[in-house]
């Protein structure tokens, strides 16, 4: 697959490459067609608490987002792995979340040229 995207002069500009391999009807192809040199990010977990006792971890993260293109805003996906149990609720957020599966969630952040934001989250999980 090639990917191509119009500039701002209406000319197709060449974006990027990949192969797939041979996928049913109907399923989703994820194809990888590079990285975002002019986008960061940065994942920090702010608090761990646990109780072994009474079966409960609390833990919170920071990710900071910069947006370094000198215009136009980008959505950036966030896209956090909820691994530790199968038993977890979202405590506090900064921003609204999709819950992809069963220990997956996405934040998907609108990131102005030249800013950052920081997404927030505090998961607890029982067990």
């Amino acid at each position: 697959m090639r990917f191509y995207r119009r500039d701002d002069d209406g000319q197709l500009e060449f974006t990027g490459e990949n192969v797939i391999d041979h996928t049913p009807r109907d399923e989703t192809v994820r194809v990888y067609t590079g990285d975002a040199f002019d986008l960061v990010g940065e994942r920090r977990r702010t608090q761990y608490q646990i109780d072994t006792m009474r079966n409960w971890l609390d833990e919170a993260f920071e990710i900071k987002l910069r947006n370094r293109k000198d215009s136009g805003s980008v959505e950036i996906r966030v896209v956090e792995h909820l691994y530790r149990w199968i038993n977890w609720q979202i405590l506090e957020k900064s921003d609204p979340f999709t819950r992809t599966d069963s220990q997956t969630v996405e934040f998907r952040v609108q990131v102005p040229a030249g800013q950052e934001k920081t997404v927030t989250y505090k998961v607890h999980y029982t067990w």
